[in-house]
């Protein structure tokens, strides 16, 4: 997996001061979208074990809140799979001190969740990385929808889901 970038002091992606992993590759291709770079998968730099270790110390402080994965699509198959023990090495480190928001542009009941019809979207990692999230932001960005009023979220389309409570918040 590449990563397009890393914010150390983000406010903009999740409550409070966060530390945000955009990673690179996105086959939502919404228009209007606002890192349209990071849809190539071979975008920006290799995700690597140094990269964990800076993203790790970056959370370190007691005024960061959390983690934000981004992107990009982080739940893209090929992300899921070096996300997912990423994800897990976070909660060793944090516990449940520091929140994980992840935005993606699936459909959390259609796309993420188990059900009889297939989804290309799930795999092997799907439950382990929403078992790790508190928030999930989902819904592709619409631009016809697109509302600068609305708080961590593009297009009045996207939803704000609290997972651990299992109730969408806005």
């Amino acid at each position: 997996m590449n990563y397009a970038s890393i914010r150390t002091c983000d406010i903009a992606n999740g409550e409070g001061v966060r530390v945000s992993l955009f990673v690179s590759g996105c086959t939502h291709r919404c228009k209007g979208c606002f890192n349209e770079c990071a849809w190539d998968f071979s975008y920006g730099q290799p995700f690597t074990e140094d990269t964990e270790r800076v993203i790790l110390e970056a959370l370190s402080p007691s005024y960061i809140a959390g983690l934000t994965i981004l992107g990009g699509e982080p739940m893209e198959p090929e992300n899921q799979r070096t996300l997912a023990p990423f994800l897990r090495r976070f909660r060793n480190v944090f516990g449940e001190t520091k929140n994980l928001w992840i935005y993606t542009g699936c459909i959390y009941e259609i796309d993420l969740l188990p059900h009889a019809k297939p989804s290309r979207w799930r795999t092997e990692e799907t439950d382990s990385i929403l078992n790790t999230a508190d928030i999930l932001v989902d819904g592709p960005f619409v631009e016809s929808l697109k509302n600068l009023t609305l708080k961590f979220r593009g297009s009045s389309n996207q939803r704000i889901i609290d997972l651990k409570r299992g109730v969408v918040v806005s």
